[in-house]
C-alpha cells in the first residue's frame, strides 16, 4: 500500500511538471516589448542618446556676418541653428522635422555643387537669408531666455529624428525652397525664377489663412511709388493694369502706360511681403494690401504647421509641397563632401 501511494504521488508530480514547464518557457516571450520588459506592447526602439549622428561627420564653415568671422560647426549643430532661426520652436514637431529636412537638403546641395561662396575665410555659407539664417547656441540663449531649455530640446529632436535624410528627385538633391506664408497657393518655380523644376509645382495651401502673416497693408506716397518703380501714375485713380496672373494667383505682370513690370519686380522694389497684392489710391497715398509672406515657391512653413496640427507626418508634409520627391539617405553624398574637404 505504501509503494502504491509513492507511485501515485510520483505520477502526480510528473503530471504537474508537464503543465508548468511549457508555461515557464512561454511566459518570458509573451507581450514582450523591444526593450525586454513584460506586459507592454512592442514599440519603436528609442533613438540612442549617444549614437554617432551621420550629420556630425560633416563640418560647415559659416560666415557670421555681424561678427565678421568664420564659425566652423558640425552639420547637425548648423542645422539646429538654422531650424531655430527659420521656424518658430512653438510649431508642431512634425513641421520642425520637415524644416530640418529642407534645411539639410539645401546645404547638402550647396556643398555638392562645390561653388565658391565668395565669402571671407573660405566660408561655405553666410548666416543670412542669402543662404539660410543661422543662429549659434549663444544667440539662441539670448533670444529665448528662460524658454531656451524646452525650445532647444524640440529643435535638437527634429534634427536628430531626420538625421542623414535629404529630399531627392531622380536620385539628386532638390532645391528645397521654403517660405513663411502662402496666399492660399504655392507657386510654380518658373513664375518667380527662370527655371522650371518638376518638384516645385503650385499646390493649394489653405492652412496659411490662419497665419498671422497672411495679410498686410502698407501706405506709400504716389511720388515714392513712381520713383521706386520708374513709372508715372499722375492724377489717375487707376494704378496700372494687371495683364497677367500666375498659377498661384499672384501678379505676374502690370502695365503702366506701355511700361511692363513683373510682380516680382514690384514686390522687390516696393519691399512688399508678397507678389499677391492689390492697391488703391487715397489722395497722394497708395494703400497696398498683400496676401502671403515670401516668394511662394516650395514649402510653406505655416502650411506645414497646419498640416502637422491635423496629424500629418513630416514625410507627408514634404511630399505634399515637393512633388514626386523621395526621402533618401545622404550618407554617400555626405561622405563625398567630407572626402573633398580633406583634400
Amino acid at each position: 500500500m505504501k509503494n502504491m501511494k509513492s507511485i501515485i504521488a510520483l505520477a502526480s508530480f510528473l503530471f504537474a511538471v508537464t503543465l508548468v514547464i511549457p508555461a515557464l518557457l512561454v511566459l518570458p516571450y509573451k507581450d514582450k516589448g523591444v526593450d525586454g520588459r513584460l506586459g507592454e506592447k512592442p514599440q519603436q526602439a528609442p533613438v540612442e542618446e549617444n549614437r554617432k549622428a551621420a550629420d556630425s561627420a560633416v563640418e560647415i564653415a559659416v560666415y557670421r556676418t555681424g561678427l565678421k568671422e568664420v564659425e566652423k560647426v558640425p552639420l547637425n549643430k548648423y542645422l539646429e541653428g538654422v531650424v531655430a532661426a527659420e521656424m518658430p520652436a512653438e510649431f508642431e514637431e512634425e513641421a520642425l522635422k520637415a524644416q530640418a529636412l529642407a534645411a539639410r537638403t539645401y546645404i547638402v546641395k550647396q556643398l555638392m555643387a562645390g561653388e565658391k561662396a565668395g565669402l571671407p575665410g573660405g566660408a561655405q555659407v553666410s548666416d543670412t537669408e542669402f543662404h539660410q539664417v543661422y543662429k549659434s547656441d549663444a544667440d539662441l540663449k539670448r533670444a529665448w531666455g528662460k524658454d531656451y531649455g524646452w525650445k532647444k530640446k524640440k529643435i535638437v529632436e527634429a534634427v536628430r529624428s531626420t538625421d542623414g535624410q535629404i529630399l531627392t528627385y531622380n536620385g539628386k538633391a532638390i532645391y528645397a525652397q521654403f517660405f513663411s506664408t502662402s496666399n492660399g497657393f504655392t507657386e510654380n518655380s518658373e513664375e518667380y525664377w527662370e527655371n522650371a523644376f518638376p518638384y516645385l509645382r503650385s499646390v493649394a495651401s489653405p492652412w496659411d489663412k490662419k497665419s498671422p502673416k497672411f495679410k498686410d497693408r502698407m501706405s506709400i506716397s504716389v511720388s515714392d511709388f513712381e520713383k521706386r518703380l520708374g513709372v508715372k501714375v499722375g492724377t489717375s485713380k487707376t494704378i496700372g493694369k494687371i495683364t497677367g496672373r500666375t498659377a498661384g494667383n499672384r501678379i505676374s505682370r502690370v502695365e503702366f502706360n506701355g511700361r511692363v513690370l513683373s510682380g516680382r519686380e514690384i514686390r522687390e522694389e516696393l519691399e512688399l511681403r508678397s507678389s499677391d497684392f492689390s492697391w488703391e489710391r487715397h489722395g497722394n497715398q497708395i494703400i497696398i494690401t498683400t496676401r502671403g509672406f515670401g516668394h511662394g515657391v516650395g514649402m510653406s512653413q505655416y502650411g506645414a504647421n497646419g498640416m502637422a496640427s491635423e496629424g500629418k507626418t513630416y514625410q507627408e508634409i514634404v511630399k505634399y509641397y515637393y512633388k514626386g520627391i523621395e526621402i533618401s539617405p545622404a550618407d554617400n553624398l555626405l561622405a563625398t563632401v567630407t572626402a573633398s574637404a580633406r583634400k
